[in-house]
This record gives structure tokens, C-alpha cells and sequence, in this order.
């Protein structure tokens, strides 16, 4: 039919009288569906959704987003200008994600066919993305067989797209543009790929097992006595040790289904302790992330054979939210600055600023300020804003409503905010925060009042806040990529934590309290710390400060074998003229920011020499995690192989 004959068969039936046989049927029973829906054919536009929930929306589908990043790609090279756009959607029909000619996705926004758009028949009437998840086939609707009258000027080309593992509906692509550019093949060219996203999903999907499956083996010598599951984020087992699945039967049945373990299927991974805590009492849960995101996690069905360890280690170590400022070991003059200044703060309920490298006992600091402060009345909250993937940090910090998005708990999740409530919330690595939460946590701060994801309801909440950071944010403001505003809101009070090698004398103290520590842990003796090891120790310049020196004991107790330690057990990258022993030279005060992006690229490069390009080792060596070392590889220009 022609546009003519498809304008003539829609009003006939608007009409209510039959229209011709030759319409395809898969537009009349949408039509039909449409007047169930109460559509009206007057309908301008179809609703859009606020900011914060199409945040949610995006970060529900962030899988189906990475997967479909390579596409999207080429439709903005290919389309820019071809009169068409792509369009993702979620599976509830909301565009997530818009790509092409400039000119079509501005013309779009006129029936809000863009990011936030909701286009289910129930919302629109028929168009090819609602009457594609309707139907759960490939459906091209042109001009006049869509419903509303607005929307007739387009063509629309769409696919659903399935999981590649259990064909669960995740979201649709369209190709979409003006009616006037209508093409046969876009049809074929939206199913070809959506076809290339769910290759790209099964790829990701088989990686992330890969990396599950290494995790696993890795700990394995770690949990000897006891059977092990690695479990993908949809809950699939992924690989399970040779008596788990018939235990995990036999003593919880009905946990698990074939190879799933549906009440994990629907929640994030990062709620999965608490959960199974409830589950599988005496289990435990080791989760597993790549870069910041989930792969999932590893369960230990924990032996009957295996004895409770004792615990050995101080309070203060097993109870970290208990160290005040007594527990910050050192006498420096410049350490015992800042513990005062520090104190002084502790006074006042005003946001702290810490800064610092990586390593310097930030968080220490943070729990001091809790403990010596009138926040002890409530809890210490800590969230780190880089250590979780960008799309569970809102529902993590603000929390989440009942029904707020696939998944979510039946009766909503109270964030870290609500949790700090008369106590104090502590935001680690504060610069790594995307830029559009900012805005919502600067409201919090203004106010007073946080909406949890998906409510409108807001709750008042009275958090102490402490941020801490390694990066210098004010550059980062001037670089736009941290709001002035909240900048300005979280640093009314600054306090500069200095590094490890500012410090040496502090360097003696420390390598004895870790060589306790570790001891205890391992239930052996603590050996003794010569002095030929600890001038070695005290002139090290420590680049992960530190969190470094704790890793470099615990290497040396663990493979210590005389009770007392001497140069000879200190770790070779340590060592005078080695690779990790060249600091690069220290510019004049007045290059602050300058001299710690030089000592930290030189650090970095030092460490990657030392281990010869390998990233793991190399994190290790300075103290920090891997991801962390890959991010500021790239954020200091330099390559990561």
C-alpha cells in the first residue's frame, strides 16, 4: 500500500469502519491494541521521563549500553548524514540511548523521540519500537500506520534484542528518520544489528565468565576444605567445585534450579552478602569486579570439618569504626600537625575535605574525625565514589523505592545516605563522582532531604560529611569535569594528610605494628624487624605510602623464615639503585600540584618497569588496585601496555 492508501485505511478505521484487506496485520492488531490503550490519535508526543529516572533506566540496562556502544558508533559515522537516526531502548520501551544525523535527532525531540522518550503502544500507540515489543518480532511501521496522527510524518525500522544465555527480552534498536526517506532495508539493517549487539552481549558475557572462572581458581588454594559456585550477576552458576551443586541441594532445597539460583537472579550483586547471609547461613560471598563493574561473585560452602579460626588480631584492627586518633601511629612533626588540626575539626559539623595520595590513611583520618566528633551517635558510612561502577553509585548513595526498577527489593533500599543518619557518611575517591549525580548530592547537602531512586517522597537526614580524595580538585573544577559548587560545599574545611616519605621517622613504628598485624593473622609469632631492615625500610621513598609498607611486611612475614627479619628479606624492588628506589626529581613548592602529578607519573612509571609490565604486580607494588593503576595510566597519557 501506498502512503495514500495507508492514510484512506487508518481513517476508515478510525472511523470504525473496516479498512482494506490489504493492510499487513501485524499494524491492524496494533491498532486495535492501541484503542485498548485508550490512545488518543491526537496524541502530540509520547511522555518523557524526568532526569533522574532515565539515569535509573541507563543504569539498569549499563550491559546492554557497552554492548551496544560499537554500533551506535558506526550509525553516528553512517547516519550523520543520511536523514535516520538509531534509537536503544530498555525493555520497557525507553530510549536510553540516540544516535545520527543531527538534524533527524532534533526533529525527533518535537515527539520526544529521544533519550527518555517512553514509546510502548500503551504510551503512543502503534511505532515500530512499542508494536516490536508487543509482537517480540522485527516490525518496520511507516507513515500512516502509526496511530497518532504527529507521528505519521516517520518510518521506523525495529528488532527486539534478546540475552544471549536465556532469550530474556533486554530492549529494542530502531532506525528511525523522516517518512519522506522511507528505505525497504532498514528493516534488514536494524536486525543485522541488533544480531551485532547480542554477538557483542555473548562475547562480554563469555569474558566476564572467563574472569569469574580465574577468580575462582585463584582463591582456590585459600578454600582447600570447603566447595566453591562462581555465579554470574543473573545468578548462574558458572562453574562449581565437584560435590557444591548436590551439597548446596541437599542442605537448601529449592536454592537452587538447574544451574540457577533465582533469588540472587533479580539483585544486584553488591546486595548479595546480606541476602545470603539470610540464605546460607555459615556460607560466604566473594565478589568479583573488573574495572569497577560486577562479574559476580564467588559462594564458599564452608566445610564442617573446618575449626573456627580464632581471632588474634588487636580490637582496634578487627574494629576499625572504633579507632579514634590514638589509633594514627606516628610522632612526626608533620603528622602530629595534622592529627591537631584534625581534632580542631572534629568540633565543628562542617564538610571535611581530606586530600592526600594513595595510601596515606585517609580513611583513618575520616573514622577519627567520626569517633572524636558528635556524629559517633550514629554510624560510619563509607561509599567509594571510583570503587563502584557508575551505574549502581546513585541507587547505592540515595537508595532506591519499592518497584524502582528490575530487581529492586519488594520493599525498597534505604542508600548510605539514610544510613549515616546522626552519623557520618564518608565519600572515598569524591573526584571519580560522575558529573550528573553531583547535582542531586549538592541538593542533599543544601537541604537536607534525600529522594530515594524512583520516590517522590523526600526524607530528611541529618549526615556529617567527610570526602576524601587523591586528586587535586581544584584543577578539577577548572577542568570542568567537578561541579564549583560542590566543590566549594564539600571543602569548607581542608586537611592535607602528608605522604609516607615526608615522614620517615613514622616509617620504624609502622613496619613493627604491620609485622604484629600480619602474625596475628597467620596465628604465628611476630618476628623481629632488624635494624639493617628497618634503615632499608626508612630510607624507601614509598610512592604508595602506607598502604604500600603494610603490603611489603605482610610479604616479608608470610615468607619469613628466622624469627628475625633483615635486609635480606626485604623485598629487591626496594633496594638502593633499583628501578623503585629512582623518585623523580621534587619541583619548588610553588609547583604543588605540578610536583605531585610529576612524583606520581613517576612512580607509576617506576613501578611498571620494575615488573615488567605487568599491571597486577605493579598495583600491588604501590599499594593500590589494579583498575586504579589502568585509570591513571590513562589519565597520565601513558600507555597501559
Amino acid at each position: 500500500m501506498n502512503e495514500r492508501q495507508l492514510r484512506l485505511a487508518w481513517e476508515a478505521f478510525m472511523q470504525g469502519r473496516h479498512p482494506p484487506p490489504a493492510l499487513r496485520p501485524v499494524v491492524l492488531e496494533s491498532w486495535r491494541r492501541s484503542q485498548q490503550h485508550r490512545i488518543q490519535a491526537s496524541r502530540h508526543h509520547a511522555p518523557l521521563l524526568g532526569e533522574p529516572e532515565l539515569f535509573r533506566r541507563r543504569t539498569a540496562g549499563a550491559s546492554l549500553l557497552q554492548a551496544a556502544r560499537p554500533a551506535l558508533a558506526k550509525a553516528r559515522t553512517f547516519l550523520a548524514d543520511a536523514n535516520a537516526m538509531v534509537l536503544l531502548t530498555d525493555a520497557a520501551g525507553t530510549i536510553i540511548e540516540a544516535s545520527g544525523d543531527p538534524r533527524v535527532l532534533e526533529f525527533g525531540r518535537r515527539i520526544h523521540l529521544q533519550q527518555g522518550g517512553l514509546w510502548t503502544e500503551a504510551a503512543i500507540g502503534t511505532n515500530a519500537i512499542g508494536t516490536a515489543l508487543a509482537s517480540g518480532e522485527p516490525v518496520q511501521i511507516h507513515a500512516a500506520e502509526h496511530f497518532c496522527d504527529e507521528v505519521q510524518r516517520w518510518t521506523c525500522a525495529a528488532t527486539p534484542i534478546h540475552h544471549p544465555l536465556d532469550g530474556q527480552l533486554l530492549g529494542i534498536l530502531d532506525i528511525s528518520g523522516p517518512a519522506s526517506s522511507f528505505h525497504p532495508q532498514s528493516l534488514a539493517h536494524a536486525v543485522m544489528a541488533g544480531q551485532h549487539i547480542e554477538a557483542m552481549l555473548e562475547r562480554a558475557i563469555r569474558a566476564e565468565h572467563d574472569r569469574l572462572l580465574q577468580s575462582l581458581v585463584r582463591r582456590r588454594p585459600d578454600w582447600l576444605a570447603d566447595e566453591l559456585l562462581a555465579v554470574d550477576p543473573r545468578g548462574i552458576v558458572v562453574h562449581a567445585t565437584e560435590h557444591a551443586l548436590p551439597g548446596l541441594e541437599r542442605l537448601h532445597p529449592g536454592l537452587l534450579q538447574g544451574r540457577t539460583l533465582p533469588a540472587l537472579a533479580g539483585s544486584p550483586c553488591e546486595h548479595w552478602p546480606e541476602l545470603l547471609a539470610r540464605l546460607l547461613p555459615g556460607g560466604t560471598v566473594e565478589l568479583v569486579q573488573h574495572e569497577g563493574r560486577a562479574l559476580g561473585a564467588v559462594l564458599v560452602l564452608r566445610s564442617r570439618r573446618r575449626p573456627p579460626a580464632a581471632s588474634t588480631a588487636p580490637a582496634a584492627a578487627a574494629r576499625p569504626e572504633a579507632a579514634g586518633f590514638e589509633a594514627i601511629l606516628g610522632q612526626s612533626p608533620a603528622l602530629r600537625a595534622v592529627i591537631e588540626r584534625a581534632r580542631r575539626f572534629a568540633a565543628s559539623d562542617a564538610p571535611v575535605l581530606i586530600e592526600g595520595e594513595t595510601g596515606v590513611g585517609k580513611e583513618l583520618f575520616a573514622r577519627a574525625i567520626h569517633q572524636d566528633s558528635a556524629a559517633r551517635r550514629g554510624a560510619f558510612v563509607p561509599i567509594n565514589c571510583g570503587g563502584l561502577p557508575r551505574e549502581l553509585i546513585a541507587s547505592e548513595l540515595f537508595g532506591y523505592a519499592e518497584g524502582a526498577f528490575t530487581g529492586a527489593r519488594s520493599k525498597g533500599h534505604a542508600g548510605r545516605i539514610e544510613a549515616a543518619q546522626d552519623g557520618l557518611l564518608c565519600l572515598d575517591e569524591i573526584g571519580e563522582m560522575p558529573l550528573e549525580l553531583q547535582a542531586f548530592l549538592l541538593r542533599v547537602l543544601e537541604d537536607g532531604v534525600v529522594y530515594p531512586i524512583g520516590s517522590n517522597e523526600g526524607r530528611k537526614v541529618r549526615v556529617r560529611i567527610v570526602s576524601m580524595t587523591n586528586r587535586n580538585l581544584a584543577a578539577e573544577v577548572a577542568a570542568g569535569r567537578f561541579r564549583q559548587d560542590l566543590y566549594y560545599r564539600l571543602a569548607t574545611l581542608r586537611l592535607a594528610i602528608p605522604p609516607l616519605r615526608e615522614r620517615r621517622d613514622d616509617v620504624p613504628a609502622l613496619a613493627v605494628h604491620y609485622c604484629r598485624l600480619a602474625a596475628a593473622r597467620l596465628g604465628r609469632p611476630a618476628p623481629e624487624l632488624g635494624e639493617d631492615a628497618l634503615a632499608l625500610l626508612r630510607d624507601y621513598w614509598w610512592p604508595g605510602n602506607v598502604r604500600q609498607l603494610r603490603n611489603v611486611i605482610e610479604a616479608m612475614v608470610v615468607a619469613a623464615e628466622h624469627p628475625c627479619l633483615g635486609a635480606g628479606d626485604v623485598p629487591t624492588e626496594l633496594l638502593p639503585g633499583t628501578a623503585l628506589d629512582a623518585p623523580a626529581p621534587m619541583p619548588g613548592p610553588e609547583a604543588a600540584p605540578a610536583s605531585l602529578k610529576a612524583t606520581e607519573r613517576a612512580a607509576i612509571l617506576a613501578a611498571v618497569r620494575a615488573c615488567h609490565g605487568n599491571l597486577t604486580r605493579a598495583a600491588r607494588q604501590l599499594g593500590i588496585a589494579r583498575s586504579t593503576l589502568y585509570r591513571r595510566l590513562q589519565e597520565l597519557g601513558l600507555e597501559a601496555d
